[in-house]
């Protein structure tokens, strides 16, 4: 089927969204007026692991751009892993001199990838998904710890000046710096089960403070945003007085969003049998509970500050019609308050292409395998 018939028989319609002032306001019919824009979109891998010889994430083309665009979306938030953008002995572990030595070629295929998305109308955001000293991941060794170190945090407002830099020259209607993914502490840096906690409000107030100045001396109208604390599920009220958006998360409950995954359950067969509505784990979840957990970031909004939801989705073993369900309720809580989203991912297990689900029927697309029931309920928000 062609991509124009195809978008004309799913009766899309394509949108726009402007930018006045620092911060935008949303879609003007929602109820509560929102200073980031209710962005639609993707999360990007490209440059998501550490070492690139070992990463299987596939590239995103134009042709994936022009997709976006064609079927109604305008956001795309691209995670980085440092590492693969500096220069180092990649048969050792990194130092701290060598975080600092830039791959300008490297960096010159980030730019050319927002290039290709703006081009195509898309906002891009920026995120260190891998910070120096920090990574919400096991996976690769810091020499040092962002929450602990001076020496990591100086680095950490390196790189970012390095990008603020490098892209001084764009509009907020262009590009965002999302400062870090999913903060928290955590007892066991390597230990991908290790149990995690909120960084200090204060701690994180500070380190958020001089990054948006650090951004900011290279364009003083570069938008910044915050992941929420506590791995991003919590919102950050120490820097509500700043001109900082903060982002929010789309896993809730996570027995539904992480289903079998093994990165969040030791055992996947302990993992208990996802519905919705219902009872999992001896606890119920419904709308209701959806509209507790948003509660705080839709008082946020309330309050003046911007909120975005930089990740969501499904991991790829949660059968396919619960998640669906849930997910029209997550995406209908966050849009009735004026919250855009960002599905995590495009392709790949949590996307709407090559998700290797097996409870489904795929549409053929260009040689890709397209989840068509997710992309209309993407396309209903």
């Amino acid at each position: 089927m062609k991509r124009r018939n195809f978008i004309k028989t799913t009766g899309l319609v394509t949108a726009g969204m402007g930018m006045t002032g620092n911060l935008a306001l949303a879609n003007s019919s929602n109820k509560i007026e929102n200073k980031l824009p209710q962005w639609r979109g993707f999360n990007l891998l490209d440059f998501f692991a550490p070492n690139p010889g070992r990463s299987s994430y596939s590239k995103t083309t134009e042709e994936d751009f022009k997709w976006m665009a064609d079927w109604g979306f305008d956001f795309v938030r691209f995670p980085m892993a440092y590492p693969r953008y500096v220069k180092f002995d990649r048969s050792k572990h990194i130092t701290p001199e060598e975080i600092y030595n830039i791959d300008e070629a490297a960096v010159d295929e980030v730019e050319r990838i927002v290039e290709l998305a703006n081009k195509h109308g898309l906002h891009v955001s920026l995120n260190l998904h891998r910070a120096p000293g920090f990574c919400v991941n096991a996976g690769f060794n810091e020499p040092y710890n962002l929450w602990q170190d001076k020496e990591a945090q100086d680095a950490f407002y390196f790189h970012w000046g390095m990008w603020a830099k490098r892209f001084a020259s764009k509009t907020q209607k262009q590009i965002s710096f999302d400062l870090v993914n999913e903060p928290c502490t955590r007892e066991d840096m390597n230990d991908q089960h290790s149990r995690r906690g909120p960084i200090p409000g204060d701690l994180y107030r500070k380190v958020a403070k001089n990054s948006l100045e650090t951004i900011r001396e290279h364009n003083p109208n570069h938008m910044v945003i915050a992941d929420g604390n506590n791995v991003g599920s919590d919102v950050i009220p120490e820097i509500f007085d700043l001109e900082i958006g903060q982002s929010c998360r789309g896993y809730f409950p996570h027995y539904i969003s992480h289903y079998r995954a093994p990165w969040v359950f030791k055992n996947p067969d302990d993992a208990p049998k996802p519905v919705w509505p219902g009872k999992i784990d001896g606890r119920e979840f419904s709308r209701k509970s959806l509209e507790e957990f948003y509660a705080p970031w839709i008082d946020a909004v309330k309050q003046g500050v911007g909120v975005h939801c930089g990740e969501c989705g499904c991991w790829n073993a949660t059968p396919h019609d619960v998640f669906l369900a849930w997910f029209d309720e997550v995406l209908g809580v966050l849009s009735e308050n004026g919250i855009g989203f960002s599905l995590w991912e495009f392709r790949g297990t949590f996307g709407i292409m090559d998700s290797g689900r097996k409870d489904i029927e795929y549409k053929d697309w260009y040689g890709h395998k397209l989840d068509e029931k997710l992309l209309k309920l993407l396309q209903k928000y």
